[in-house]
């Protein structure tokens, strides 16, 4: 009997459990924002809390964190899988990909319905004045300007090694982000490009995409990617769109997407069906927006800082003193300053108890802030006149009380400064911390950047510019109050005699 209350109770207790919830990533491009979208409201009407971990950057930050269980699934294209994730010599069959997939924990969809190949566009006028119909064309005109997107560059899919296929030789190629071709290839900074199929771009610029006629590109089959532990319901819901979407469908998608800048509205016409209203605009206002990641901003710049004090300054007052300890904490923490802000998220992401989460951007934010504070805490002490500490010696002060009741207080101005630019160039380096789904005020600026919006782009660039003019001033204030009287006389007087 009381075996049976039991299991009554826990039978209670589970169905008032909160739904689980489901992490959804997506890649810095609209299709993936829409893809995305589209998952979460499916597991939200399947009963699921859903947080869609937006414009993850590229296929090795978002695969990380798949692996490591930071999210539980997210959009891709088999073609990605097979050259990208698998590293596949050849063409890799779905059962194949499943099967290999299945080692790191993670299953692959059905095909969506569109294939979202590469392609390469050009200008219609360019198209006319050249003859470029095909591919191959291409070999008549080495001297036109290639903007490509970055990842593309080096795939064994990509840019160079179709180069190879069709034995191009162009001289002339520039790395650009994907959105920002357009803008580039419009205003006729470049010739040509690297495109998606499915992106409505190539429709609203009338670009001319060239044939394949060589057969280079393998097929980009849209699929979802999730982890084999995933809750069966939430497979199920995800699993209804398999089939669905054609790249007519697709193009609508992403051309709704980037003409009202709502990827939530645009992923709701998925669900729309013919001769029904389109959705309502979206009722957030930007103000509501703007604070929270205002908000989230602070929250990365305030957490990393004050960890980059709490161990900066004693690395500083220990790399002071002469020795291999010392030129070690400077060597470590300027090595650390050089590597690339992208690279240093991405090595952090696999990383146990990292993955994709504010921990992680605040760990790479306080890694990045350690150089000035550790370098100017100990070029203060250094810089202390030889009298100065052979007369707190005279006196009687034990180390520890001429450390904190002489050193340190002469040090104080060199010591803010240090900590001062840490904290400015903190605030502009948190805006990366989008590309890892931490928030903050890079998150319009990605956005933007997938949507080739100025306007949008603008509504994280000029906060995060407020924002580091309003910590430069904070701690202009901050250095009457720290800094002792007579040394900030002696400054004033220094500049008076200049």
């Amino acid at each position: 009997m009381m075996l049976k209350r039991f299991l009554l109770i826990m039978l209670f207790a589970w169905q008032m459990m909160p739904a689980q919830d489901i992490a959804i990533g997506s890649k810095r491009f609209t299709e993936s924002y829409v893809l995305g979208e589209i998952a979460a409201r499916l597991l939200s009407e399947a009963g699921f809390e859903t947080t869609h971990r937006q414009g993850l950057g590229g296929t090795v930050i978002v695969w990380e964190a798949l692996k490591s269980g930071s999210i539980r699934m997210y959009p891709d294209y088999t073609g990605t899988v097979q050259e990208v994730i698998l590293k596949s010599d050849g063409p890799v069959s779905p059962a194949e990909m499943r099967k290999q997939l299945a080692e790191f924990g993670v299953g692959m969809s059905e095909e969506l319905g569109f294939n979202n190949t590469y392609a390469i566009a050009v200008r219609r006028e360019t198209a006319e004045k050249f003859e470029l119909r095909r591919i191959s064309d291409l070999k008549k005109q080495p001297d036109l300007i290639a903007g490509i997107t970055h990842e593309t560059l080096d795939r064994d899919d990509g840019w160079r090694a179709m180069c190879r296929h069709y034995g191009l030789t162009m001289t002339n190629v520039r790395g650009l982000d994907h959105a920002i071709s357009y803008a580039a290839i419009a205003d006729g900074s470049i010739d040509l490009m690297d495109a998606y199929s499915t992106d409505a771009k190539l429709v609203e610029y009338d670009l001319v995409v060239l044939d394949d006629d060589l057969r280079f590109f393998p097929e980009y089959k849209a699929v979802f990617l999730y982890r084999l532990d995933l809750d069966p319901a939430a497979l199920a819901a995800i699993r209804s769109m398999e089939g669905q979407i054609d790249e007519k469908r697709m193009i609508a998608l992403n051309a709704e997407a980037e003409r009202s800048n709502d990827f939530g509205r645009a992923a709701s016409l998925y669900f729309t069906k013919a001769g029904e209203a389109p959705p309502p605009e979206t009722e957030t206002t930007f103000w509501e927006k703007l604070l929270g990641w205002t908000l989230q901003h602070l929250l990365l710049v305030g957490v990393s800082m004050f960890f980059a004090i709490l161990i900066g300054i004693p690395l500083g007052i220990r790399a002071s003193r002469p020795g291999k300890l010392s030129q070690m904490i400077l060597g470590v923490t300027g090595i650390i300053q050089t590597i690339p802000s992208l690279a240093l998220l991405a090595l952090l992401v696999p990383v146990p108890f990292m993955g994709i989460s504010a921990t992680t951007a605040i760990v790479a934010l306080f890694l990045y802030s350690l150089l000035p504070i550790v370098r100017n805490t100990a070029a203060g002490l250094q810089n202390i006149p030889r009298p100065v500490r052979e007369s707190a010696a005279a006196i009687g002060l034990e180390p520890f009380a001429q450390l904190f009741k002489v050193f340190l207080p002469m040090a104080t101005r060199t010591i803010l400064a240090g900590v001062k630019t840490s904290a400015i160039i903190n605030v502009g380096t948190a805006t990366l911390a989008a590309l890892i789904g931490a928030g903050g005020l890079g998150e319009p600026i990605i956005s933007g950047l997938s949507l080739n919006d100025s306007q949008t782009i603008l509504q994280g660039a000029i906060p995060a510019a407020l924002l580091a003019i309003a910590v430069q001033l904070l701690f202009e204030g901050l250095d009457r109050f720290l800094i002792p009287k007579g040394l900030r006389l002696e400054a004033e007087n220094l500049k008076s005699r200049v």
